[in-house]
């Protein structure tokens, strides 16, 4: 990921396709577009999702002033071709499009210039939630990514993080290194939502 990793080679194993993974592992834009897509959908769906956008775009990279620019019709078709790209990949196609947009309005469209201007891990943490599309628990796991596997840390990244940011944790994305890892994330989330699922019932009881 160019200047945000100190000159480290990176490898990834999110998406679980070598050229998806390689291109999330050099480009900032694409991780974060890889962020924005994770959800109601599977994890490695998700990430492999910038490439695939990458190659329908024509390109081996995803460029935030061509996607700022491009038609929106045009765009959402990018998303929606067989094999759709989401889940709801016009309402997706949108906020890629609004993220980029934002991008280039306030950092000229250098993804990476969201997080190596940060001072601190909770400025990190305030500009990633300023992003279109990221919640605070969006921001905190892909903080907590850029802390584990990209070797961004500004001080406090951890704290800032929340319970994403911790060692040895297998709550996120932020957390696969592979196939296992993959599989005790999703264990996670699994357990998670029954229990969330229990408590609300639970509640409903009362």
């Amino acid at each position: 990921m160019t200047n945000s990793n100190q000159g480290r080679d990176i490898t990834l194993r999110i998406a679980q396709q070598p050229e998806a993974d390689e291109l999330l592992a050099r480009s900032p834009l694409a991780a974060l577009v890889g962020m924005l897509l994770d959800q109601q959908v599977p994890m490695e769906w998700a990430f492999s999702g910038p490439y695939a956008l990458a190659q329908r775009m024509g390109g081996d990279d995803l460029d935030a002033h061509e996607i700022a620019t491009y038609d929106p019709e045009a765009f959402t078709g990018l998303f929606t071709d067989k094999p759709a790209l989401h889940r709801y990949p016009g309402s997706m196609a949108k906020r890629v499009q609004q993220l980029c947009q934002y991008l280039v309005a306030q950092y000229d469209g250098e993804a990476s210039a969201v997080w190596t201007g940060a001072t601190s891990g909770a400025d990190l943490r305030k500009r990633l939630n300023a992003l279109p599309g990221f919640g605070t628990q969006k921001a905190q796991i892909f903080l907590a990514l850029l802390g584990k596997q990209f070797g961004v840390r500004p001080p406090g990244w951890r704290e800032a993080a929340g319970p994403y940011g911790e060692a040895d944790s297998h709550r996120s994305v932020a957390d696969i290194t592979g196939p296992e890892s993959l599989a005790e994330v999703r264990a996670f989330k699994q357990e998670a939502k029954q229990a969330a699922k229990a408590a609300k019932v639970a509640a409903k009881g009362k």
